[in-house]
């Protein structure tokens, strides 16, 4: 399994410049998206990792304190925490 390592400061940015290598990475089987120190959640980061998911059920996201407690808020914690993938 691959694994993604995000930064701690994921704004949208930053988002913008790791998308092109994460699409990449999601089309190449299965995939862990290292969020776990995330401290600076943005809206393009939150939309980002629950668009990978979505996508592709060999995704598995692991989140730090800061994007559970995002997701949480947005309703989307369920979608983020979904089991690991088979």
């Amino acid at each position: 399994m691959q694994t993604f390592p995000l930064p701690p400061r994921c704004d949208r940015a930053t988002v913008e410049a790791l998308l092109p290598d994460l699409v990449a990475a999601v089309g190449t089987g299965p995939l862990t998206i290292d969020a776990a120190q995330v401290t600076h959640v943005s809206q393009a980061l939150l939309q980002l990792v629950i668009s990978a998911r979505k996508t592709s059920d060999t995704v598995r996201i692991v989140p730090s304190q800061a994007l559970s407690e995002i997701a949480r808020m947005a309703g989307l914690a369920a979608i983020l925490n979904e089991s690991e993938p088979a």
